[in-house]
């Protein structure tokens, strides 16, 4: 087992499925090049031959799905794939879509707040102060600071409801009025 998947998998102390989906994603993410010039189609094939029930990624870079039982930790888990790449590839800037407002602001909650037992990087030295968290309301303050990379963790959360009701809502007031 590779050293940062023990390490996650301890700290965050991992059930089993979500144990599991780490090592598996680990695996995945030594065959995935993490370079902008990558061969999607080459990587295609390598994971191909490792796991056979691969047959393509459904967008045009490297996307992974993990069916896990409704209460088993998804958002762990997510936390849990966030370390891994900040540990084992030096990735430091995260993307996460809600797919709800609910969710949108556990995911705000769980990634940020310290003091919360649901804290989901709690006993990982890396995010012993909480990554920066980006999201729908804090957005234009950083838009016009321009500091968004300044912390050495950055998630961005952003929640589809809500940016699908705004560009409605654009939509609807350039009816007729915008060029």
């Amino acid at each position: 087992m590779n050293s940062h998947v023990k390490l996650i998998k301890n700290a965050l102390s991992l059930r089993d499925p979500q144990e599991e989906s780490l090592r598996l994603f680990s695996e995945v993410c030594d065959i995935v090049s993490f370079s902008k010039q990558s061969d999607l189609e080459a990587d295609c094939q390598k994971l191909k031959a490792r796991f056979p029930v691969f047959t393509s990624f459904e967008r045009t870079f490297p996307t992974v799905c993990f069916a896990l039982a409704t209460g088993i930790g998804k958002t762990r888990l997510m936390g849990a794939f966030i370390a891994y790449l900040y540990y084992e590839k030096g990735i430091k800037n995260f993307f996460v879509m809600a797919p709800n407002l609910t969710i949108y602001r556990k995911l705000r909650n769980d990634f940020s707040n310290v003091s919360s037992p649901k804290y989901v990087f709690k006993g990982l030295a890396a995010f012993a102060d909480p990554p920066k968290i980006i999201d729908g309301d804090n957005y234009e303050e950083f838009r016009q600071t321009g500091n968004w990379f300044s912390a050495p963790i950055t998630i961005n959360i952003f929640n589809i409801s809500k940016w699908n009701s705004e560009v409605k809502a654009k939509k609807a007031h350039c009816l007729g009025q915008c060029a």
